[in-house]
């Protein structure tokens, strides 16, 4: 799974997790033996899943600083090169650019 799908999943985790904190807010004035257990089961799962989803961010934090990191030691051991690659990047969105007018 790529960084933007795991961001996604991520952004739509913590929805999910509001939308369930919010019923279980709106039927705390219910009563029924049933909808107790649904909302004890609810609770719990809903702890979970934020236990779940702070580990994927921690583990996705760590990712993003090994990657920074590695960026970093390739731009300190190969700076030409980065130079090169900067410039003909720049040459190829300022040929692309000027092609669209």
């Amino acid at each position: 799974m790529n960084e933007v799908t795991r961001e996604k999943l991520a952004s739509d985790f913590k929805t999910l997790i509001n939308d369930v904190q919010e019923l279980l807010k709106t039927t705390s004035s219910h009563t029924g033996e049933s909808i107790a257990d649904l909302r004890q089961r609810l609770g719990l799962k809903l702890e979970d899943a934020k236990t779940a989803l702070a580990e994927q961010e921690r583990v996705l934090r760590e990712k993003a600083e090994v990657a920074k990191e590695s960026a970093a030691a390739y731009l300190r051991e190969q700076p030409w090169a980065t130079v090169g690659i900067a410039a003909g990047i720049g040459l190829i969105l300022g040929f692309l650019m000027r092609r669209r007018d």
